[in-house]
């Protein structure tokens, strides 16, 4: 046996009580009841606990695989497995005639992107760039639905035709065959908005034979948010597959509370049969895109396209009447943040000073309107940078963690050591246990964990992952509970946690000190096909 960690209280992440006993590690497995004879290096983890490593279901990880400050931004928040691929925006598959609109789409979650890029026309290609770059977790992924529809069809605001139905089912079939989880949509992103349901529904049915997982970033997360529920729902019955409501969340004050009528759907849904999860983050705010906040039918041409609407007067004052309309039927950003003063600026590649700052600060420091501040400031970015924004409730946020079927995903996005971002990236897991168990008390630390190892092993058939038990993976983190805290915070966002002391990845320790030790254990975990877990 490798390693033993002795004396410590066992978190099994089954959701039952902690005990007090040691956990061996041998050729990368747990092995139970082992003595101190039995290891060649022995932790004593007395007063401290251990538990599963943590599962991050909703990761944009794959934006930054291999990186140090990648690698770190998930260990140092205890997470060994990361679930990629999110939100219809992979990498995969690759048509170079439209890689430019690919990288526009990909531009929020990366710094750069690597010359062989062009070659990744399909999952297996992609496969075989992953394998050669340091991963200190696992990392599994989806197939998304926007990437598939802009390496088809660029980013056409139109249905497709048969002839290019049938090429985007091939390409998901083949990133299937490969060992993708399932599909994910982004629909509030175009190309991914201008889809309607029948196009998801085709497209879903592909998964059903693999028992793929259908993902959606919703195409409503306020005023239409029951809808965009309904949606998603009956786009896995009628394709017969798993749905997963990404990053659930009711958007909007206004909004406040339809949390109550989207997890009855879903129960009601499970109860007539259906497979459904949700993942949610445990913050107030939200973070993407900073141009947002445009309607989405401005997007058709592209971000560089909406850039030179943006200079022209007349656009300017239509789009500011349709942001300003309470009615205007899109997924409305500014509404939901309750003007400016909710809308913070967080990465400004081309404007930095500017970062850290709310975007009605920024225009009462250049003495401007704050609409032509924003369209100002998306058109010297050129349509890039991201935004925080806030307009969660936490009646909703503790609503929705406490029902059975939610299960904890970061959504993060880390481009940089130095970026200001969401602290999300950076602290979601530990945020999770210090908030709604040490701060709300609104469950037990054994079931906040079971919500991050056990169950989403679970719902995304993670076989292997998340339980202490004799022979599951040694994926395991040591903590001082006592000392536990999340630091990420929105004007510091990138920094580890207070009193994790160990991450250890398929047996071998990757974080210690607040720091990596240089060891990248992590592995690919491909979707298991039904007639292989038969």
């Amino acid at each position: 046996m490798e390693l033993l960690i002795k004396n410590a209280m066992v978190v099994d992440g089954s959701g039952a009580p902690a005990y007090k006993g040691n956990v061996g590690i041998e050729k990368g497995k747990i092995k139970l009841n082992m003595t101190d004879e039995d290891a060649d290096v022995v932790i004593n983890a007395e007063g401290k606990y251990i538990a599963p490593g943590f599962i991050d279901v909703h990761s944009h990880g794959d934006g930054v695989y291999g990186t140090d400050f990648g690698n770190l931004c998930k260990i140092g928040q205890g997470v060994t497995t990361e679930i990629c691929g999110q939100c219809g925006s992979t990498f995969f598959p690759v048509n170079p005639k439209t890689l430019p609109q690919l990288k526009e789409l990909l531009s929020v979650i990366t710094p750069g992107f690597p010359e062989d890029m062009e070659n990744w026309y399909d999952f297996k290609t992609y496969k075989e760039h992953l394998q050669t770059l340091p991963l200190a977790c696992n990392t599994a992924l989806f197939a998304g639905h926007s990437a598939i529809r802009i390496a088809v069809m660029g980013m056409d605001a139109r249905k497709p035709t048969e002839e290019e139905m049938t090429e985007m089912k091939e390409l998901l079939k083949e990133a299937m065959e490969e060992g993708a989880m399932g599909m994910s949509t982004g629909l509030i992103y175009p190309p991914g908005d201008f889809t309607d349901t029948e196009e998801l529904i085709e497209m879903a049915k592909v998964l059903a034979p693999y028992d793929g997982i259908y993902a959606s970033h919703l195409r409503n997360e306020s005023v239409g948010l029951v809808e965009a529920v309904e949606e998603a729902l009956r786009i896995g019955r009628e394709a017969g597959v798993r749905v997963q409501l990404s990053h659930h969340k009711a958007y909007g004050k206004t909004n406040w509370g339809k949390s109550k009528e989207t997890l009855r759907l879903v129960a009601q849904a499970i109860e007539n049969g259906q497979k459904v999860t949700l993942d949610q983050y445990p913050y107030e705010a939200s973070m993407t895109h900073f141009n947002v906040l445009i309607p989405p039918q401005y997007f058709a041409g592209g971000i560089s396209k909406v850039c030179e609407i943006l200079k022209e007067p007349a656009a300017r004052a239509k789009i500011r009447e349709e942001m300003t309309d309470e009615n205007s039927g899109f997924d409305n950003y500014y509404i939901n943040c309750g003007g400016w003063e909710g809308v913070f600026a967080s990465v400004l590649p081309e404007t930095p000073e500017y970062e850290g700052m709310f975007v009605s600060d920024i225009a009462k420091r250049l003495d401007k309107d704050p609409f032509d501040t924003y369209f100002d400031l998306v058109i010297a970015n050129k349509g890039g940078g991201t935004g925080i924004y806030f307009s969660i409730g936490e009646e909703d946020l503790c609503r929705i963690i406490a029902d059975p079927n939610t299960v904890v995903g970061s959504d993060g996005i880390c481009k940089a050591m130095e970026e200001k971002g969401h602290p999300r990236a950076w602290g979601t897991c530990i945020h999770a246990i210090c908030y709604f168990h040490k701060e709300k008390g609104i469950m037990s630390l054994e079931e906040i964990i079971r919500k991050m190892t056990s169950l989403p092993a679970e719902r995304f058939m993670l076989k292997g992952k998340g339980l202490i038990a004799d022979g599951m993976d040694a994926d395991l983190v040591i903590f001082d509970y006592e000392n536990l805290k999340d630091m990420a915070d929105y004007n510091e966002s990138n920094r580890v946690a207070e009193g994790l002391e160990y991450v250890i990845v398929n047996g071998q320790i990757v974080y210690k000190d607040k720091t990596v030790t240089g060891v990248y254990p992590g592995r690919l975990l491909t979707h298991l096909k039904k007639e292989e877990e038969s």
